[in-house]
């Protein structure tokens, strides 16, 4: 990709400031990219002309040591410092691949779509960025950091397997890993206050809120495809999950969040008794 020209964003593209957020390595530089790229979005100084190939992969910081899912350590239990360290890294390494899915969808799939799914996704990348910013505060504020402990590279082979359809990237990805999400903050937000650490808790509250979202946006841009292709939503989905996700969704399901980002229990229910896979977000 040439290199950006010295007079900064104006007449640049959207697309190419999604692909320089991609190939930007360091974490926290990636985020200042992805909140930067929505700034100048929002003030319309991004254009939709010019669409580069994103990468397969986005550029990634040294650490952390990326393991297969099968190698990561055991996530402990408790209230305990180290433990609620590791799962503020497990989180932050969430968000910083969130990012890298919001602009990776702007990228690869955007010459194609309304503004408003533009609109949208961009402001994913924003909130993702913002997460990963705030989760990063709170490690600094126990001691540690992004990169301080191995994370695994599971989250992207999700963008590999739906590289090329859009319907299957918002099915597997807001709709079936951003959902569990809902799933599982509650119980990590109620950890957290259990033992005192109520700026965690913040922290995840404002992530949790901001998630609804970000599902809501994939149902609903899930459901213009399915208008677009004239098939029906439910049906597809579980078609698509099944053919892609390569796993079953595990209850117990947070219904009420779901619901609040469109999402009917009859939509992802029958996907719970569909064999058996790999740990999503818990």
């Amino acid at each position: 990709m040439p290199q950006r020209k010295s007079e900064g964003p104006a007449g640049e593209s959207v697309g190419r400031a999604a692909c320089r957020v991609l190939l930007t390595a360091n974490a926290e530089d990636k985020a200042a990219a992805s909140r930067q790229a929505a700034a100048d979005w929002r003030a319309g100084r991004l254009n939709h002309d010019d669409w580069p190939t994103p990468p397969d992969r986005p550029a990634r910081p040294d650490r952390p040591v990326l393991l297969p899912p099968s190698e990561m350590p055991k996530r402990r239990r408790g209230g305990s410092k180290a433990t609620r360290t590791a799962l503020l890294h497990a989180v932050a390494h969430i968000e910083l691949n969130a990012i890298d899915l919001a602009w990776d969808i702007v990228a690869r799939f955007g010459a194609q779509m309304p503004r408003a799914f533009l609109d949208d996704w961009v402001a994913v990348g924003d909130d993702e960025a913002r997460h990963f910013l705030l989760i990063q505060q709170r490690l600094a504020g126990l001691s540690s950091y992004y990169g301080a402990m191995p994370a695994h590279d599971g989250l992207w082979q999700t963008a590999t397997a739906t590289h090329d359809d859009l319907a299957a990237r918002l099915a597997v990805v807001p709709m079936v890993l951003e959902a569990r999400g809902l799933d599982v903050t509650p119980a990590m937000i109620a950890r957290f206050e259990a033992v005192g650490d109520d700026e965690s808790a913040a922290a995840l509250k404002v992530i949790y809120e901001d998630e609804i979202g970000h599902v809501a946006a994939g149902v609903r841009w899930f459901d213009y495809l399915c208008a677009r292709r004239g098939i029906a939503p439910e049906a597809y989905f579980r078609q698509l999950v099944a053919q892609h996700f390569h796993g079953r969704l595990k209850p117990p399901f947070n219904q009420d969040a779901r619901l609040k980002a469109g999402m009917a229990a009859s939509l992802y229910e029958p996907l719970a008794h569909a064999g058996a896979g790999p740990a999503q977000f818990d």
